[in-house]
């Protein structure tokens, strides 16, 4: 699903409003593959459906901003990432460009101090990705892409993917933590 379908999935509309009143709310905001292109939608991008879909393991670079982000500092300023999306949309005004890929120049990126969207995937493991090729198998036949191209290549990429997500995952955490203290929450 994609955030303009709308009217076959009303539900997205409310995900926006909750997305909205938290970014007025200055509460935390992480978005995932869809989450981001909600949060990118919410705060005025365009998305719209890309000249092809970004399917399987694929490079990300850095920006330069990444490398003073609290999530992204200090990490490699290349990867490789697991992809499954056909959207794109542009840099929502106001929000700090923090990766981009080949086919993607809008990869990541962070809104003010704690909201956060990336297009790729670093939660996956080897069956969700497994499960991906098997439920989505029409879609890769549609692409013309093997599920050999993806499958075998788990054990080249996965756990350098998952030390980065890890990373990124637990700075996130973190920062989660010292907001709740603000709170009292321990």
């Amino acid at each position: 699903m994609s955030v303009y379908d709308q009217s076959q999935f009303p539900f997205l509309g409310a995900e926006q409003r909750l997305i909205e009143n938290a970014l007025k709310g200055d509460k935390p905001v992480l978005g995932v593959c869809l989450g981001s292109q909600l949060l990118a939608a919410t705060l005025g991008a365009d998305v719209k459906s890309g000249t092809q879909k970004e399917i399987g393991w694929h490079p990300v670079s850095l920006t330069e901003s990444a490398a003073t982000d609290a999530l992204w500092k200090g990490l490699p300023s290349q990867f490789t990432a697991y992809h499954w999306h056909a959207d794109v949309f542009d840099l929502p005004q106001d929000a700090v460009s923090l990766a981009a890929s080949e086919m993607t120049p809008c990869q990541a990126f962070r809104y003010g101090e704690n909201a956060y969207r990336f297009l790729f995937h670093m939660e996956v493991t080897e069956q969700i990705i497994k499960n991906m090729v098997v439920e989505f198998e029409e879609e890769l036949k549609a692409e013309a892409i093997a599920a050999e191209s993806i499958i075998p290549k788990i054990k080249d990429y996965l756990s350098k993917l998952q030390a980065t997500g890890g990373e990124v995952f637990g700075r996130w955490v973190k920062s989660l933590k010292a907001s709740w203290r603000l709170y009292g929450i321990p």
